[in-house]
């Protein structure tokens, strides 16, 4: 049974690539591409930070002040959530994306969650075309 909580729930250990790679698993590939990827190609930025509210370390991925997406670390894969408004979901019904690559949540306040679990480089396509969506939001 899958845990309701992302790992890293440590404070004093911090994520460093080792962690990483022992917590992610064959998962760590990706997210190293994946990093690679959003900072050479996006000029994003990637900040690890223990939240006491969360009780984890969550990693804010930033273009410029804009909050793209926020990265959590579980046991083998990795989950990035998106939060857009209600009349953000036009936009992204419109990309050319496969819907089952990511998961709609249940709204948090007037945010609605875009879930992505990603396990291998191969869910990239997807997740690159949101991340260039939420870019290119005012």
């Amino acid at each position: 049974m899958e845990s309701n909580r992302p790992l890293l729930n440590e404070p004093d250990i911090e994520p460093t690539n080792e962690v990483l790679k022992n917590t992610l698993k064959e998962s760590y590939i990706a997210f190293e591409k994946l990093s690679e990827i959003l900072t050479n190609e996006y000029s994003i930025t990637m900040e690890w930070k223990y939240y006491k509210d969360n009780k984890a370390w969550l990693c804010k991925v930033a273009y410029k002040k804009k909050t793209i997406f926020w990265l959590s670390v579980w046991d083998g894969y990795f989950k990035i959530s998106f939060f857009f408004l209600e009349r953000h979901l036009e936009g992204i019904t419109k990309l050319e994306t496969n819907e089952n690559s990511f998961e709609l949540a249940k709204e948090w306040g007037k945010m609605i969650p875009l879930i992505f679990n990603i396990y291998t480089e191969k869910q990239f396509s997807n997740l690159l075309k949101i991340v260039e969506y939420k870019k290119s939001l005012k």
